[in-house]
């Protein structure tokens, strides 16, 4: 295939699913490195590409967006693209890929639902959304445009980030190796109990270590993060003060890291920090945190049991359903999940001994 001038890349859903795009963005970059790559996202999303080397430009558009939100949109992109690939195999990012590129690729679920979407598009590859990881699946369109895989997922950051992070970090004074601990994640379904974290926070900081605690700008996050701050002597709060790629910084001079299912877990994996990742309702073989330097082509997890796979140790949920695919266990984001909630704090500590060993 002649390099295209111009490819777009649909990943309209959640952070994470758009940080999980960056090896097939990768792998477009390195095989056509004059092409310019664009992305289009949900708006709230773009911060995780915000410092992205392999992007030209983001474009965001609503989740609900009005009429004129797409009419303006599809007026942007309307056969702009030599190549447009959609990453979510639903209706609207199938549309703005056939709308936006002369040729077009897309994932489809192989149903006689769904199958109208292969006359949009002039490759396809088949969904799986239960036996492939997310990685694997974004990069079998890879494998269409027969060009090599590259299976990095990228969190990056400008020099002005760095500054921020130490500054921010020089602050409180502290000179101290430091742990990260992000403490809430958007949905109940994937929160851990109040005292494991406090249980942990101790066990880390009579090893040695600083703690400082990430989490968003949204008032209930920061109240969250701010409550345990308090409890937790010593602890950095910086909920609400770091952009995505600020955070993706300051995990990268961690010495360790710990969150439940979130996009931080994701960047901390890719940037090589050992982390624990714990899972409870979600399936690891289709969303495990991608350990760094790994390049399949297995999925590098099995759905059920804690497990290990190079700097990334994932600790499932006590409960034999877990993973039970649900979004907790009254089957819906406010409601909590037991495999979690029962997950003791010893089971987490033991395994941030083990990553750490005897370094600091």
């Amino acid at each position: 295939m002649i390099p295209p001038r111009r490819v777009l890349v649909v990943v309209t859903r959640r952070i994470g699913d758009v940080l999980l795009a960056t090896p097939l963005i990768r792998s477009l970059q390195r095989a056509w490195p004059q092409t310019h790559i664009d992305a289009l996202v949900f708006a709230g999303t773009e911060g995780v590409l915000a410092a992205n080397p392999d992007i030209r430009r983001v474009i965001t558009i609503a989740e609900r967006p009005s009429p004129w939100q797409h009419f303006a949109l599809v007026a942007g992109i309307a056969r702009r693209y030599d190549i447009a690939l959609s990453l979510v195999p639903s209706d609207r990012p199938t549309l703005y890929a056939a709308i936006a590129g002369r040729w077009r690729a897309g994932l489809v679920v192989d149903t006689p639902k769904h199958r109208w979407k292969k006359w949009l598009l002039n490759r396809w590859a088949a969904f799986d959304n239960l036996n492939l990881h997310t990685v694997l699946m974004n990069l079998e369109l890879a494998a269409l445009l027969d060009i090599p895989p590259c299976h990095e997922v990228v969190a990056a950051w400008h020099a002005a980030d760095e500054s921020h992070v130490s500054a921010l970090l020089a602050a409180p004074g502290n000179d101290r190796p430091f742990a990260v601990l992000h403490l809430y994640p958007k949905f109940n379904y994937k929160m851990w109990r109040d005292e494991a974290w406090l249980a942990c926070a101790r066990a880390l900081a009579a090893r040695g270590l600083a703690l400082v605690l990430t989490g968003s700008s949204d008032a209930l996050e920061r109240a969250y993060v701010g409550r345990h701050a308090a409890a937790m002597p010593g602890a950095i709060d910086l909920a609400g003060q770091l952009t995505l790629a600020q955070a993706a910084c300051l995990i990268a001079r961690a010495k360790l890291y710990i969150g439940p299912d979130t996009a931080l877990t994701h960047m901390a994996a890719a940037s090589g920090v050992p982390t624990i990742a714990f899972y409870g309702p979600t399936d690891p073989v289709k969303w495990g945190p991608w350990p760094r330097n790994y390049a399949g082509p297995e999925n590098p997890w099995r759905r059920v049991g804690s497990q290990t796979r190079g700097n990334v140790c994932l600790i499932q949920g006590v409960q034999a359903c877990a993973p039970c695919l649900m979004e907790g266990c009254d089957r819906r984001v406010a409601s909590f999940s037991d495999c979690l909630l029962e997950l003791p704090a010893s089971r987490v500590i033991a395994a941030a001994e083990s990553l750490l060993g005897g370094t600091y």
